[in-house]
């Protein structure tokens, strides 16, 4: 059997229907699974090991279980010592419980059990010194819908507004939504944040987050989110890593040959969903509206994530950048990707895409070596202009999807 394989039984609940994701979970290995809270780990765990016999489930957001495992790990032994080679045990949110993963490895070393470990914080683990296994088991990271999955049921206006969390989907109404993105900013607050101490000042924090949301996709200027917060720009660089290990967003790179210029130069940052991002901005209850400013941010954002989780799940080592130059002129996203040519992307909100629209691009990628350039907006036509060609946002994902760009 193959390491990697997609399998139809990992699921997320979506309207009643179980919707296929397109991560790919290891079928004889142990591995990790991480993911920022709500992307659906435990449902697509639950689906996955449904039919397999002698599986062992550890919850520990089970307050009764955390405690018993925290005072006592060897309860772990106790509950496994009956399984054969080639069992499974799966334990949710294994950051909670750090220690068990020195008898995790002794288990997988001496019994040949197979783990699986879910958690929505890496951070803890990664950054305390926890055995992470050493190779042991890999690492998959999960991510809210995408638009693939939820093809045909996709629908872009719901998706700018309130985001792809799986849970978003099973409310009916806006009132219901806006509670969900805002207790979900709030248990973020209490059990990412606070029950962690990963900061010390929780008020502080929480100004941070409304500012990072608002600046969401733009570069990150450490020094003035400081002064509005009233704190140093190392702690305001130690916020947006925090955001990163609890992965509930990433940093985009700014472009250049040059790995120093890369370095010195500042990266924007995106929050894991439009939803999480547009209550922690407090901006819910405004209408997104085409052909407004908000609209635009919202379109790219999505675009973006989209393209994000794309090169996550298929694992080819792609990379994504933007670059903008001294006079502001801008590419949106650039993707390098390993023995094929560099991908650089306009993103536009537009549904109409003309010769107009592309001066500014066109000026700058015309001498990008070993590239293709693209235009994406909301334009049903493909249209070519010089050597720009344009997109309608969905041609070009499942093009991509496909490796057929």
């Amino acid at each position: 059997m193959a390491a990697f394989q997609v399998v139809q039984s990992q699921c997320s609940c979506y309207i009643g229907i179980m919707i296929p994701r397109k991560i790919n979970v290891p079928e004889d290995h142990s591995f990790f699974l991480f993911g920022p809270r709500g992307s659906g780990k435990s449902t697509l765990l639950r689906n996955h090991f449904s039919d397999r016999l002698q599986t062992i489930w550890i919850d520990l957001l089970d307050p009764e279980e955390e405690a018993l495992f925290q005072t006592n790990p060897h309860e772990l032994i106790r509950r496994t010592d009956h399984l054969s080679p080639n069992s499974w045990i799966i334990i949710d949110e294994v950051q909670r419980v750090p220690n068990l993963l020195n008898l995790v490895h002794k288990l997988i070393e001496e019994k040949r059990l197979l783990f699986a470990l879910s958690g929505s914080s890496a951070r803890k683990l990664m950054r305390g010194h926890a055995n992470l296994l050493a190779g042991r088991a890999f690492m998959c990271f999960l991510y809210p819908f995408s638009f693939q999955e939820l093809q045909p049921n996709f629908n872009l206006e719901h998706t700018l507004s309130w985001g792809l969390l799986p849970s978003i989907h099973t409310f009916n109404d806006d009132s219901s939504k806006k509670r969900y993105l805002r207790a979900y900013a709030n248990t973020y607050l209490k059990e990412e944040i606070q029950a962690e101490q990963i900061v010390r000042n929780l008020p502080v924090f929480r100004k941070f987050l409304e500012i990072a949301a608002q600046m969401n996709g733009k570069p990150i200027n450490y020094s003035k989110i400081a002064r509005d917060i009233h704190t140093d720009h190392s702690v305001v660089r130690n916020y947006f890593s925090i955001l990163e290990d609890t992965l509930i967003g990433f940093h985009l790179p700014a472009y250049d040959i040059s790995i120093r210029k890369q370095i010195r130069k500042a990266p924007k940052f995106y929050f894991m969903d439009t939803g999480i991002k547009c209550s922690l901005e407090k901006t819910l209850d405004i209408p997104m509206i085409p052909k407004t400013y908000s609209y635009g941010r919202a379109f790219e954002h999505f675009f973006i994530l989209e393209l994000f989780k794309q090169c996550q799940y298929r694992e080819k080592d792609e990379s994504l950048y933007y670059l903008q130059t001294k006079d502001d002129t801008e590419i949106d996203l650039i993707i390098e990707r390993p023995g094929k040519c560099t991908l650089c992307i306009e993103i536009k909100s537009s549904d109409h895409i003309d010769s107009v629209d592309i001066r500014s691009f066109k000026k700058i990628t015309a001498d990008f070596n070993n590239s293709k350039s693209f235009i994406i907006s909301r334009d049903l036509h493909t249209k070519t202009f010089s050597h720009i060609t344009a997109y309608h946002w969905s041609d070009f994902l499942d093009l991509f999807q496909k490796e057929a760009i």
